[in-house]
């Protein structure tokens, strides 16, 4: 089978999550004899911003650390109707460009033999919902929302045909545990600021329990203003700034446990929603302490294999806890990275990636069939 994804880039994971669980779901498919191209804008917001900060070479990166994995940059020119001859699946990211989205939708409508799909890893569904509501959808074959609350927002508007739940997920040839390296440091939080989207989340469950607790603490990530980069610093973290997804495996080994903050769309617009950075933490086998949110779905087992706070206080006591008792830690490693192992690795999605192309496909021909 022959994969096309449009995504906003496969090359750089300057805030951009979206890079990391597609560059697993490329990796299983191509391991699985599958043909995978991904389309990328020659002016992506994230690769741009990476190469200004940091160099042409950090981009360029990208194929050492992935070297079966094809990208492909478009500009004005492109011949996108060229691209998608032959291709069995194209699947479409939501920070593709509206125009372009209805450009491909129109190409499947004139003929195309592909099965369309398009994919949904953000909350502008809630967030900002015009934006969404006004791409043109009706031309794609299927949607694929990463979270069952997404899900139910594009049924309930009426956006695309059908519309399926597919969770993101680790891509563990490259997550995995690291037990050579030694754990020197107490606390890694890896991700970006975020427009005041967690500012208050992170000042409570990060900052101020590492200040209380005195602790040593690493913190990676883009966006973060000169404040927040002085509260850091004064709470005692070590601020490091972006750090390529492929190096996200040794930094995890190289501290006692990680923290989750999620967004505050997730927590309150679009709960059970968990962020790839819990798929990813717990593949590497770190013991992860969680701010709120509801995994409505069941997707873990909490307080098995991560555990809830509720306030600063009880992320507070978590941190003393696992400091204290070293084996609570390595137990929830366990339980954490058995979850991943048995229900949420990129070769899972590809499985179901599989189930509902055949289940579009079928539909297909009964239609046709019918007419």
């Amino acid at each position: 089978m022959r994969f096309v994804f449009y995504t906003h880039s496969l090359v750089s994971d300057w805030n951009h999550g979206n890079a990391h669980f597609l560059r697993g779901l490329m990796r299983v498919l191509t391991s699985k004899g599958c043909s995978c191209l991904a389309l990328e804008p020659e002016d992506s917001w994230s690769r741009t911003n990476l190469e200004k900060a940091h160099g042409r070479g950090y981009a360029a990166r990208f194929g050492q650390a992935f070297p079966a994995l094809s990208s492909q940059q478009y500009g004005a020119g492109f011949d996108h109707r060229a691209a998608l001859d032959g291709a069995d699946v194209v699947m479409v990211h939501e920070w593709t460009d509206p125009k372009l989205i209805a450009e491909i939708g129109r190409i499947r409508k004139e003929g195309g033999t592909f099965t369309l799909l398009f994919h949904d890893t953000h909350h502008r569904a809630v967030s900002a919902e015009r934006q969404i509501a006004d791409l043109m959808l009706e031309n794609y074959d299927g949607i694929l929302a990463f979270g069952e609350t997404l899900r139910q927002r594009y049924l309930d508007a009426g956006w695309g045909r059908q519309v399926f739940t597919f969770h993101e997920a680790a891509d563990v040839d490259l997550f995995h545990p690291l037990p050579l390296i030694e754990r020197q440091r107490d606390l890694v939080w890896i991700g970006n600021w975020g427009d005041g989207e967690r500012t208050a989340e992170l000042e409570e469950f990060l900052i101020a329990p590492v200040r209380e607790l005195g602790l040593t603490g690493t913190v990676h990530g883009v966006r973060y203003p000169d404040p927040a980069i002085d509260l850091l610093a004064e709470a005692g973290l070590d601020y490091q700034g972006w750090l390529p997804n492929a190096e996200v495996p040794r930094v995890f080994a190289n501290h006692r446990f990680t923290v989750h903050v999620p967004r505050r769309p997730y927590v309150q617009a679009l709960p059970g929603i968990p962020t790839i950075r819990v798929f990813e933490a717990l593949a590497c086998g770190i013991p992860l302490i969680s701010a709120p949110w509801r995994d409505e779905e069941n997707l873990f087992r909490p307080d098995e294999d991560f555990l809830f706070a509720r306030n600063g206080e009880e992320m507070q006591a978590h941190m003393r806890g696992l400091l204290a008792d070293p084996e609570r830690g390595r137990a929830l490693a366990q339980c954490g990275l058995e979850t991943i192992r048995n229900r949420h690795t990129c070769a899972h999605r590809v499985d179901q990636l599989f189930d509902i192309v055949r289940q579009l496909d079928g539909n297909s021909a009964a239609t046709r069939g019918a007419a």
